[in-house]
């Protein structure tokens, strides 16, 4: 039964989901607030679900022997350490749909808030004033709205402030023609296009090295006068001062903020500018987001400890509940074809290619891929080195290139997956394919053909295709008391290369393979281990 720690603070039904589905849960709300005490036990789960408080940072990851998944209750992972998960092959989920609707209508809520001046007038209400001349507003009505990212909460923004009769354009390199026409609004090509037209602009896109500081003190300056700017994103999105010296100068007319460069925001150059409304990054703080990203971790966590289905990963390809037990034996099968390429393979890899020919490349090829990427690269880094997560940087970071290409079918199997290996001295294949009895078989190797069932442990060689081998190595195999299980052999044509792959009982020490490769017709000699 896996084991899932909970260390920041989920519902009671969310803690159940995991329970119901045969998840072991250990619920400690207040322990990612004691980071030694986390990093004492952490090795003992198979999965931690947090939110914003507990940091999975890299030294905590690196004492997680047995993590297989981290699930964030939320949009943002700034508390992950994904290299590092990824490195270690730990599956990193998040919970974006969970919060969408809640985060864009506080972004819309800001922006009524800042064209109304309501915070201000609030206050000074209260205070006993009656300032009704101070506070001059003006309407959403008819005005343009920027949206800087078209993603799930920008098209939720949208879809909002049409319906309050705004004019919405878009800035997002990823949306397209039919999207925005989906959607009802205008795409724009260029964000100093949107910043120039826009009455309201606000963000709905993630922090990174190309978002960081997206909109600079030079492009503050394009925005239109008397326009006004809501961030309900992340911070650091914005530069803040350059803002704050807009609003003085009266080129903002105000700007609303509910996620600042630093956090907690306890003072920030914003603070005090005229017409600026601020919350402590309040977005998702509705008891129904809280609930919906609780109720939606602990389920994505569930499925994938329990059937090895992925949604809303990081860093893998996502597998859905219904894909899974299809995959499961091509996954199996790719995983064999990689590794046997890769205990075979003597020199430096420079590229592979994957061939999925007939029905299976129908299938997710992505989990595929990278399951051959990790039986590939294990016999090369070691078994605790990579893994489906991890081998797609391993393979990045040792120079190696990955293609795909899909076939039809051709030949006598209808479906199959081929991989071709190219080193610094050759390039060689290896194919195999899945039974109607939902077993692996290797079905070709070096452009020979055979049919050979995976065991644990087989034998591998080349040989010269000449009388008397076969004997040969049956009397070797039998003087080291190797016991031979199954035997399947090929050959590219008459008296020139052969293959044998046998399965045996044992693993073939490298005594042995020494002895097999010492007999004159044998031209390789490996052990094979599945």
């Amino acid at each position: 039964m896996p084991k899932v720690l909970i260390s920041d603070a989920l519902s009671d039904a969310a803690v159940q989901i995991f329970r119901d589905r045969g998840v072991e849960v250990d619920f400690q709300p207040k322990l990612g607030k004691d980071p030694e005490k986390l990093a004492e036990i952490i090795g003992d789960y198979d999965g931690l679900a947090i939110r914003s408080a507990t940091k999975a940072t890299a030294d905590l990851i690196a004492k997680a022997a047995n993590l297989k998944v981290i699930g964030r209750a939320g949009i943002g992972v700034d508390n992950v350490d994904i290299p590092a998960a990824s490195s270690k092959g730990i599956v990193v989920m998040n919970t974006p749909f969970g919060n969408s609707i809640t985060t864009a209508e506080h972004a819309i809520a800001m922006m009524f808030a800042c064209a109304r001046q309501i915070p201000a007038a609030d206050a000074s209400t209260q205070a006993g004033k009656w300032e009704k001349s101070k506070f001059m507003g003006v309407e959403i009505t008819g005005k343009t709205l920027g949206l800087i990212g078209a993603g799930n909460i920008g098209s939720v923004v949208a879809s909002r402030a049409i319906g309050l009769k705004m004019k919405v354009i878009a800035y997002d390199p990823f949306l397209s023609a039919e999207k925005a026409q989906s959607m009802g609004v205008e795409r724009v090509e260029d964000i100093e296009d949107l910043l120039a037209r826009a009455d309201f602009v606000t963000l709905h896109l993630p922090k990174t090295e190309k978002t960081a500081n997206l909109l600079s003190a030079e492009r503050i300056a394009k925005m239109k006068k008397g326009a006004r700017l809501i961030n309900c994103a992340r911070g650091g999105l914005v530069d803040e001062a350059a803002v704050a010296e807009a609003l003085k100068s009266g080129h903002l007319a105000g700007a609303a903020f509910d996620v600042f460069a630093e956090e907690p925001a306890k003072e920030n150059v914003l603070f005090g500018a005229p017409n600026v409304v601020c919350t402590p990054h309040l977005g998702a703080s509705t008891s129904e987001a809280q609930e919906n990203v609780a109720l939606q971790v602990a389920e994505q966590m569930s499925d994938y400890l329990m059937s090895g289905a992925i949604s809303n990963a990081l860093n893998a390809p996502s597998v859905t509940a219904e894909e899974a037990p299809v995959l499961k034996p091509w996954v199996n099968l790719a995983e064999m074809l990689g590794s046997f390429a890769g205990q075979v393979t003597e020199h430096a890899i420079k590229e592979i290619e994957i061939e999925y020919v007939g029905t299976v490349g129908d299938l997710n090829l992505k989990p595929l891929t990278a399951a051959l990427s990790a039986g590939l690269l294990k016999p090369l880094v070691g078994e605790g080195g990579v893994n489906m997560v991890s081998a797609p940087v391993v393979a990045r970071d040792r120079g190696i290139q990955i293609a795909e290409t899909m076939k039809d079918a051709q030949g006598a199997f209808g479906s199959y997956i081929r991989l071709i290996v190219t080193t610094e001295k050759q390039t060689r294949s290896v194919a195999g394919t899945i039974y109607s009895d939902g077993k692996p078989r290797f079905i070709q190797i070096k452009g020979i053909n055979l049919e050979a069932e995976p065991m644990s442990h087989m034998l591998y060689t080349t040989n010269n295709d000449v009388p008397g081998y076969i004997g040969a190595l049956g009397t070797k195999l039998g003087d080291l008391g190797i016991n031979i299980a199954t035997f399947a052999l090929g050959r590219a044509e008459k008296s020139g290369e052969a293959i044998a792959l046998l399965g045996v009982d044992a693993n073939v020490d490298a005594d042995a393979i020494a002895q097999i490769a010492s007999l004159p017709q044998v031209r390789q000699a490996k052990a094979l281990d599945f």
